[in-house]
């Protein structure tokens, strides 16, 4: 896991090493082991590296192959890289190293751009050909990693986190108004190319964008997924589904063991990371560490299930970690957790995650973890309504959505105001072929599209804060085909995730999987009072909030006087929302 940026010129100008030189050292996180920077001519390439395959310094990147006229920056992780090493010994190719960097290189020679398909893992990488001068940007399928990009007429820039490019210089921090309305109105999901920020983009998931030296480019998606079933899906038995998941489910598991460190698991007590550690200790994995976080309790709510999680680790016998974080510390992390963020993200999980991964790399540098069931097996709640909905769109923003365009209006300055971009986005994807009914249109949004952009993201973010690599095996891509071959039937009988949580049965204790749903609460956050309350009230009501003309002040006064009363369909407060904008503008100076 790393970070990865360049400078890139259509004007015939030199790149900019200093440029590359600061989005480095603002990503000095993602990569604390090595650094290194290549420059030609008109192209710059920086990267942070996290060292998890190969070790050595066969390793470094950027890596070049003289003889092959390629250089590569990569930031991921490729699970199949041995295997595809041997095809490529097979046709000849010969490795100076043992990481799966240079199988990237290799493969692009070989297959072009036709070998991202054969790539499983999570990946962003940019590969630079020397004889034409072509810089070729790609992202992994469910975009798992991030890539940034920020474009003008002469150039080009790109980073893994947004806050690399604003270090760089020379990027319009206007406010965009699409992303405005995503944030406020899609659960804060932004989706690709847009970010808050209108001159900075990010490469949509399974993408590849191709930049030619006089800057013509052109963008090429190389997957989409499809929730749909034939007659042979159909006519299949939930016992022989749970059997093929089963099976997908171990392959996803043990493919993401392979580095040569440790690997762990963020162990929150739920279904999801409770069945990979059962999995592993089915393979027979020995002294494996496991790892927990919780709060203080507020409003009334529990702050944590260390219950769930304690009996995981006694079952199995993990080295478990339990990390408890009393209510000050949430309060004084907050900026830090702001600074993290690419993108501004209302999840409570954030701060949960950045807390844990402290803990964690304390300790290892590779952890895997359960994000992506929800969305790919049908775990929330509003799916349900959706099986019978004769307005698929209508039905999913009155569930999912933060507010409707109305209140949007009300909320935001009138200098702000636009047309409802998020009911159209939704529309839009839900007419796209591939999903027929209205459940199935509802998963392969939320699987390919918000999942991306808010757990996906978070645990991306957070962990990376940390030099700390997260893996994901429920969004192995050929799981994730698999599952939208799964009747939805299957999914959301018995309260949602029915047929993952039958093969569980087998795996791990009944009492983790008939419990109620949980996440990682973050009590203090929602039910915003005293010390909390002052904070973001302090951030809305600031001069700079006042200049920035992003809200309407009355809005943010009704929430102000009473927080509690104005919570999201998703159970989220409407004033933390509006604050943690701000916050996150102010924290990274705009």
């Amino acid at each position: 896991m790393c970070g990865i940026c360049g400078d890139l010129r259509f004007d015939g100008a030199i790149a900019s090493t200093d440029a590359v030189g600061r989005m480095m050292e603002r990503m000095a996180a993602r990569g604390p082991e090595d650094a290194g920077i290549v420059a030609h001519g008109r192209v710059a390439l920086g990267h942070r590296r996290l060292k998890i395959i190969d070790l050595s310094d066969h390793g470094q990147q950027p890596m070049s192959d003289p003889d092959l006229g390629l250089t590569l920056v990569f930031n991921g992780c490729i699970y199949n890289y041995r295997e595809l090493r041997e095809t490529l010994e097979g046709k000849g190719y010969r490795f100076f190293s043992n990481s799966d960097t240079e199988v990237i290189l290799k493969a692009w020679h070989a297959w072009g751009e036709d070998s991202v398909a054969r790539l499983n893992g999570m990946f962003a990488f940019a590969m630079l050909e020397r004889d034409s001068g072509r810089l070729t940007l790609a992202r992994d399928r469910l975009g798992i990693k991030p890539l940034y990009i920020a474009g003008r007429p002469d150039g080009l820039r790109f980073a893994s986190s947004l806050p690399a490019l604003l270090a760089a210089g020379e990027v319009d921090t206007g406010i965009d108004p699409v992303a405005l309305h995503f944030y406020m109105s899609f659960h804060a999901v932004v989706p690709a190319p847009f970010t808050i920020l209108a001159g900075i983009r990010k490469v949509p998931p399974g993408t590849l964008m191709r930049y030619e030296a006089d800057g013509t480019h052109r963008s090429r998606q190389y997957w989409s997924l499809a929730f749909e079933q034939d007659s042979a899906d159909l006519a299949t038995s939930a016992e022989e589904w749970k059997e093929r998941l089963g099976e997908a489910l171990r392959l996803a598991v043990s493919r993401r063991m392979v580095a040569d460190v440790p690997v762990g698991v963020l162990l929150s007590g739920g279904v999801d990371s409770s069945l990979i550690v059962g999995l592993l200790a089915e393979a027979g994995q020995q002294g494996l560490n496991t790892f927990s976080v919780g709060f203080e309790a507020a409003g009334g709510e529990k702050g944590d299930e260390f219950r769930y999680s304690d009996l995981i680790a006694q079952h199995f016998g993990t080295e478990h970690h339990q990390i408890f974080v009393p209510t000050d510390r949430v309060l004084e992390t907050l900026p830090r957790t702001f600074q993290a963020m690419s993108e501004p993200m209302v999840s409570h999980d954030n701060i949960g995650f950045f807390v844990l991964a402290a803990e964690v790399s304390q300790h290892l540098k590779v952890v895997q973890s359960g994000q992506g069931a929800d969305e790919v097996f049908g775990g929330y709640h509003w799916y349900p309504p959706l099986m019978d909905s004769n307005d698929p769109v209508s039905d999913y923003a009155s569930v999912f959505f933060d507010r409707g365009h109305g209140e949007f209006l009300e909320a935001v300055h009138p200098d702000r105001q636009d047309e409802d971009f998020s009911r159209a986005y939704v529309a839009g994807h839900f007419g796209l072929p591939g999903a027929d009914r209205a459940i199935d249109k509802a998963l392969r949004l939320d699987t390919t599209v918000m999942l991306v952009d808010d757990p996906v993201k978070r645990v991306d973010n957070m962990t990376m804060a940390w030099g700390l690599e997260a893996r994901v095996p429920f969004l192995d891509h050929e799981l994730v085909e698999l599952a939208g071959h799964i009747p939805a039937e299957h999914k959301i009988r018995d309260g949602g995730k029915w047929i993952l949580k039958e093969l569980a049965r087998d795996v791990i204790p009944a009492a983790v999987i008939d419990r109620p749903k949980g996440y990682f609460p973050v009590p203090a956050l929602k039910h915003l009072q005293g010390p909390y309350l002052d904070f973001v009230r302090d951030a809305v009501t600031s001069d700079r909030a006042r200049e920035r003309k992003l809200f309407n002040a009355e809005y943010v006064d009704r929430l102000l006087e009473e927080p509690s009363a104005h919570i999201t369909p998703l159970q989220g407060s409407k004033l933390w929302q509006v604050g943690m904008l701000e916050m996150w503008l102010q924290e990274h100076g705009l």
